[in-house]
């Protein structure tokens, strides 16, 4: 499976580890950033690339850290077609995706251990959108929102979008 994964000075180090843990069993991981560690960098500077690549279906799934794993979360979920969860244990991580097609993970770098994270990050990506009656209803009615959302904002593409996120113009 394509994974992204992101994060930033407070998720740095759980990134560092997921992504060898991944690449061990044969994921393709896309580093997202940040590349090295800072500790004045800000997690929408990779939480929104990522999420941009979840939503334009370059990468399968997405994995955020950040200090709490809320912030990443509250940033991807901005983005039109991401379902971003923060999870802390198996059974969230799975049905997240099952009942809900969550594509993106959210850990707290602060907040979880790397054997809970990885435990998540297994059952995340093993896990399958049940395609239920009642699934394919609850996610129709989120996508219904998205698109009044977005009907009342202006429309930006991927390039500028990521041109909002670093003040270029």
């Amino acid at each position: 499976m394509k994974v992204g994964i992101g994060a930033d000075h407070g998720g740095f180090e759980m990134k560092q580890q997921l992504a060898q843990l991944l690449a061990g069993e044969g994921h393709e991981v896309i580093d997202f950033g940040n590349k090295v560690y800072d500790a004045s960098d800000d997690y929408p500077d990779f939480a929104i690339p990522l999420a941009l690549a979840v939503a334009g279906q370059q990468i399968d799934r997405g994995i955020l850290v950040c200090g709490s794993g809320v912030g990443a979360s509250v940033a991807a979920n901005k983005i039109v077609g991401v379902r971003a969860a923060l999870c802390h244990d198996h059974f969230s991580a799975r049905q997240g995706v099952e009942d809900d097609n969550v594509n993106i993970l959210c850990f707290g770098g602060r907040t979880t251990g790397i054997a809970i994270a990885w435990e998540c990050t297994q059952n995340f990506l093993s896990a399958r959108f049940s395609n239920a009656d009642r699934h394919r209803r609850r996610l129709a009615k989120v996508t219904q929102l998205e698109a009044v959302r977005s009907e009342s904002m202006p429309e930006h593409n991927q390039s500028q979008l990521l041109s909002l996120m670093t003040g270029e113009k």
